[in-house]
């Protein structure tokens, strides 16, 4: 199997009226969205739109229910998994909580991907190794175990481990969870030194406005599983949208306020 490789003009990732659900909630509802080489766009909106649903779908860990996913000008929601398999080295994916292994030290969690994926000697997987580490401020703690990390650590070997492959794509579900500001922040500024020194392409979930408004080149918002929002960190901090508006600003939507006031 030969996958293209997208001139700057094409799109690296297209979702086209992607639609999912699971027994009765509907969760993506004709969602279309096209996302360029080498630009951070972040995906925004409140807990059940369906914004890590999307990373899935480009990573085809599910796939649609009706629509289609294109990935370097290949269709691949309907990819067997042989052919994925030689597809999902091009991704990198920091998840959430993070998800080290807790039974491999932090040098083994690294290498994991490339042991999997390459036929590298031992030496060579070390330098990589070091070299990942190095890119995120860790190298020297390979003999480490995860928990003997602190939260902003563990996210930091997760992101050294999904670049351990050189990705074309990273993928970041809620990348500034759970750490305080200035944690947070050392994320942001790995999020920004990666796509200039990788070249990558990002997709960032968060609800994290400082987060989003930092990193994002693009912001797009989810509602009820649709797309409400598609602009700049620019244009969304002067939308007359209120439901867009709520959000950004952290405030409790009328509809809230109203329910809450009359079950008082």
């Amino acid at each position: 199997m030969t996958l293209n490789t997208p001139t700057q003009h094409d799109p690296l990732v297209r979702l086209v009226d992607i639609h999912k659900r699971f027994g009765p909630l509907v969760v993506l509802e004709g969602v279309n969205l096209s996302l360029k080489a080498g630009e951070t766009t972040v995906i925004i909106g409140e807990s059940g739109a369906g914004k890590s649903v999307i990373l899935k779908h480009i990573v085809r860990l599910i796939k649609p229910d009706r629509g289609e996913v294109h990935f370097g000008g290949q269709r691949i929601d309907n990819m067997a998994e042989r052919e994925l398999a030689i597809l999902r080295p091009r991704f990198g994916f920091l998840f959430q909580l993070s998800a080290l292994f807790d039974s491999m030290t932090v040098g083994e969690n690294v290498a994991f991907p490339i042991a999997e994926h390459t036929r590298r000697k031992q030496s060579e997987i070390e330098d990589s190794v070091s070299e990942k580490l190095a890119m995120v401020g860790l190298d020297g703690l390979q003999p480490k175990w995860p928990s003997e990390l602190s939260g902003g650590q563990k996210k930091r070997v997760a992101l050294a481990r999904a670049i351990a492959l050189d990705p074309e794509l990273i993928l970041y579900d809620e990348p500034t969870t759970g750490l305080d500001p200035p944690r947070a922040d050392e994320i942001n500024e790995l999020i920004l030194k990666l796509k200039t020194e990788l070249a990558v392409t990002s997709v960032v979930v968060t609800h994290d406005m400082a987060s989003a408004l930092k990193v994002a080149d693009r912001i797009v918002m989810l509602r009820k599983g649709k797309l409400v929002f598609d602009g700049t960190p620019k244009t969304i901090m002067k939308t007359d949208n209120p439901r867009v508006l709520e959000f950004v600003e952290g405030r409790c939507s009328d509809e809230v306020l109203d329910s809450l006031r009359s079950k008082g």
